[in-house]
Formats: structure tokens, sequence, C-alpha cells
């Protein structure tokens, strides 16, 4: 049965063909450890686990390798280990933090059903690897040291832009660059940076320092899965700068023309309506859903099958009424399945949904008719190939002091003094006057949003490739 996947670097859904069947490569990137992971996190963590899973079905559990790493070195963590633990050392501090958060973070995703990964590599674990790196690009003349950073020169690479389809203007705005004067062009992105005593750094024929985010991910990839592999996988908010930048990287200092056959990349995910912002009060993490969101401590397969509603690729709102009606048709079937066996083979209509670019949705289509039709051990196979057990035990609910849905989206929405509708409209209208290089009113509209605390980005839409702003409120 072929495998059809959508590879945002072609914009299109083709069949999948591994470079070696014997050996199918994906790489995801995954946490930086300072926090507890949101709900926006677990996203792909639950989306690339089910392809992890669908993969090791078709090639076998031995010829698959899943790559997911562990950034630990950042300069969020630095700030978070000052701040909660004082009186230590900075450097036990940051070792505190990171084992900590991973801790967590480990629980978190298995509690949601998620197969460990092949290798789960940490950054500072791959400091050599990463300046290898640096030195072959700066050997390539795509790379140069300065007032001991060293920079990716990203004129030197005719094919930027190319994965997010961007112009220049539009790279240098979203990027947000620091315009730094040690940089020959405004585009070019730190490979390395000094560290000050008190930071943490390792030594380099730059001087004592330590890498910045892009190289990281570009140096564990190839450590594990070598300098061209199959799938390269995210949150759809990487596409730029970083998968951008780690493309550019891997290719240049190979000299490849590719890194990864597939970018596959996830949707955006907003809670009750509105984009995640601590501001607003709606910022979910997966410990919180599994603690006590509205009154309720969720169990992770009512999370996970609540997230698996919405294809990968589309936008999804995080509601409670999606997340309570998800749990209900689990509780359900698990009453009809869980002393069945699964049979042997997961159910063509399944099979053929879920090789359709992830079409979880369809999938769960076609088991709702398993059900109706009590094909008990055929819905229990497909439940299990999207990584869901159905046991009754784990679909238990920790009930504290359930609040109603509506009652809960109306008190959040009664908190926001501007409707995401205003929002939308005076948005639009700001992309219109864009597109007219109307910068004036462009500007008079991102003020006024400004005053009700709302923060315009500039994007383009790596699904479209067309102009697209998204928002959020300022915290």
């Amino acid at each position: 049965m072929a495998l059809r996947l959508y590879n945002t670097l072609t914009r299109r859904k083709d069949v999948f063909a591994p470079i070696d069947k014997d050996n199918v490569r994906m790489y995801v990137c995954g946490p930086t450890v300072y926090d507890f992971a949101h709900i926006g996190n677990a996203r792909p963590v639950i989306v690339f686990d089910v392809l992890f899973r669908l993969l090791r079905h078709l090639y076998g559990a031995d010829h698959v390798t899943y790559v997911r790493n562990i950034t630990d070195v950042d300069d969020k963590i630095n700030a978070r280990a000052a701040r909660d633990y004082p009186d230590l050392p900075l450097n036990e501090a940051i070792k505190k933090v990171t084992e900590e958060t991973n801790a967590q973070f480990q629980d978190d995703v298995e509690a949601l059903g998620c197969l460990e990964p092949t290798h789960q590599p940490r950054a500072t674990a791959h400091i050599t690897e990463m300046i290898t790196l640096i030195e072959r690009l700066i050997a390539r003349g795509k790379a140069y040291p300065a007032e001991g950073h060293v920079l990716f020169h990203v004129p030197s690479d005719p094919s930027y832009g190319s994965l997010a389809r961007r112009s220049t203007d539009e790279m240098l705005a979203g990027a947000r660059v620091d315009v730094a004067p040690y940089k020959r062009d405004p585009m070019d992105f730190v490979l390395w940076k000094p560290s000050t005593a008190d930071e943490p750094g390792w030594d380099s024929p730059w001087g004592r320092g330590r890498p910045g985010w892009h190289i990281e991910c570009s140096a564990m990839s190839w450590r594990y899965l070598g300098e061209h592999f199959d799938i390269h996988g995210g949150g759809i908010d990487l596409v730029f700068p970083h998968h951008e930048n780690e493309r550019a990287q891997s290719c240049c200092a190979f000299d490849r023309a590719v890194m990864a056959n597939w970018w596959m990349h996830n949707g955006f995910l907003q809670v009750e309506g509105h984009k995640m912002s601590k501001s607003l009060g709606n910022f979910v993490t997966i410990r919180d859903l599994r603690e006590n969101w509205h009154g309720i401590g969720w169990p992770g397969e009512a999370i996970r099958f609540a997230m698996l509603q919405s294809l990968y690729r589309e936008p999804i709102d995080w509601t409670f009424k999606a997340l309570d009606e998800a749990h209900k048709v689990l509780w359900k079937w698990a009453e009809a399945i869980e002393d069945v066996p699964p049979s042997a083979s997961i159910p063509e209509p399944v099979l053929d949904a879920l090789c359709d670019d992830l079409n979880t949705p369809k999938a769960i289509a076609a088991m709702h008719g398993l059900f109706r039709d009590r094909l008990y051990a055929e819905l229990k196979a497909a439940l299990n190939a999207i990584g869901i057990s159905g046991n009754r035990d784990g679909l238990k609910r920790n009930i504290q002091a359930r609040l109603d849905a509506t009652e809960a989206q109306d008190t959040f929405r009664a908190t926001i003094q501007i409707t995401s509708d205003e929002i939308e409209r005076l948005k639009n209208q700001r992309l219109e006057a864009r597109r007219n290089k109307n910068w004036a009113e462009a500007d008079r509209i991102r003020d006024e949003l400004a005053a009700h605390g709302i923060v315009l980005k500039d994007i383009r839409n790596p699904q479209t490739g067309e102009p697209d702003t998204i928002w959020e409120l300022a915290r």
C-alpha cells in the first residue's frame, strides 16, 4: 500500500519512497527544556508518533530510526535557572532545570501514549559535532568568524528561502534579526556566540562560547541519521527561520542539494478560539490537561484522541467541548472492546486513511463504522495503530469540580477586550494595505491593534506561499 505524504518543500502530496527501505530515517524537533510543555508542543509529539507507528508497520519496527532531540542549551534555560535557583552556581542551576523539565516532558508524552523515539540526543552532548559543522562551513566560504561570533552568510546560499518561499524583505521582517555591526548581511544568523564567565560555554577555535539554536539540530540529525535522510518534522512555526536555517547549514556543509527529502509540519493550535497566551489565561500545558482543566484531570488517551480528530496539517481549535466529546466516544468504545483481542491486521479503510497523509479524521470515521458494525477486534487494532489502547482504567477522569463547557468558554471570552472577528477584520485590512504598499495605513492598523494589546507578526503562509499575519496578546 502506497504511503502519500505532504511535503512542505514541494507544496504537494507525493508517494513516499525512502532512501533505504531497510533504514527509514526521521528527525523531529523536540522540546527546549525550561518549562512544562504546552498543548501546542503536544501536537507534533502525537502527530509524528502516529507516523512513527505507521512507518514501523509498513517497513518493520527494526527498520525505522526516529530521532527527537532535547535542546538543553538556550538563553531561556539560563534565565529560568537564574530565576528558580538564585543561590546556586548557574551551571548547577541549569542542570537542575533541564533535568527536572525533561523528566516532566517524558512523563507527559508517555501519558499521551507516545512510543519512545529511537534516539533522544541532548544538544550539550553534541558540541563537538556542532564545531565540526561550523568549521566545514567556514572552510567552504559559507560562514565567517566576527568578534567572537561565527555567522552563516545567507547570500552565499542561492537556495536560501526555498523551504519557506519568502522574499528577502519578508524573511528579514519575519526573522526579527539583530542587525549587529559585525554582520556582513542583515540576514546572516549566528552559529556560535561568545559566553561570559558565568554563562554556559565550551572551548572552540573562536573562543569560549555556545552554539546558536539552528546548528544544534543540524549536528544531531547528522550524527544519528547522516548527511541526507528521509523526513524532517516539526510545527509549522518552525518553517522559518529554524528549518530554513537548518536546511541551509546542512546542505552547504555537505555540498548537497537536499538535507531531508520530506519536510512535514503540523498546523497551528489555538485554545477556545484564540491563540494561546498567558495574558489571556488560556495558556494550557499538557500537565494542566492531565491534572485539572475546567475542573477535570483528563486521561492521556482522551487528549491524544481529541488531537487526532483534526488533520495534522490544518489548524486546530482546542476546546473543552471537543475534548469532552472525544473522551465520551473512547469510553463508549472501551466498554465494548476492552476484553476483545485485537485483530491481526489494521482494517483496510483505516490503513488507507493513515497512508493518505496521516488522515486521522478519515481513519476515525472508519472506526465509527467498525463500532457500529460491532467489529470490535478490528476496532481495537485500529485504535492501537494510532496509539490508543482502549483500556477503561486508563480512561477514567479525575473530576474535581466540573465546570460546564459553555460557562467555561463564556467566562474566558468575557476577558477579551476586542473580539477575534474584529482582530481578523483589521488584520485583513492591513494585509490589503501592505499589498498596495500603503505603509502608513498598515502602520496605523498595527498601532490600533497594539493599543488593544494585540501584537502582529508578519509571515508567509507555508501552505499557500502567500503573505499572512498572525496575532497574539502582548505579554
